[in-house]
């Protein structure tokens, strides 16, 4: 399995907390990632679209706002399962980074 792009995790983390709809998402991305990463409209839509054709989100409803149609998107059971494995494979990736982080700076240092 390939690492996902940060923006895919982005999204199926702020889909974890419960459905959706796509301003709640880009909105949630953005509070996530601290403002460091902003999705655009037809981003956030291109990238809904290819995760429901992979089986990682569906449509739960529609409600209709202000004229508009609203479409709520939620995790599948596959979603979740692909963004644990993704959060454990980044977890991992990060202990190790710290643990040499640490043994480098004592070794270079003197420290023990």
């Amino acid at each position: 399995m390939k690492p996902m792009q940060e923006p895919t995790f982005l999204i199926l983390t702020a889909l974890a907390a419960g459905p959706q709809h796509g301003y709640g998402v880009i909105t949630d991305v953005e509070g996530i990632s601290g403002g460091r990463v902003v999705l655009r409209a037809g981003t956030l839509y291109a990238a809904l679209d290819r995760l429901r054709a992979e089986g990682l989100i569906e449509s739960e409803r529609e409600e209709i706002v202000d004229g508009r149609v609203r479409r709520y998107y939620r995790l599948t059971g596959e979603g979740a399962t692909r963004l644990s494995a993704e959060a454990d494979r980044l977890t991992r990736h990060a202990t190790a980074a710290v643990t040499r982080l640490r043994q480098g700076f004592s070794t270079a240092w003197g420290l023990s």
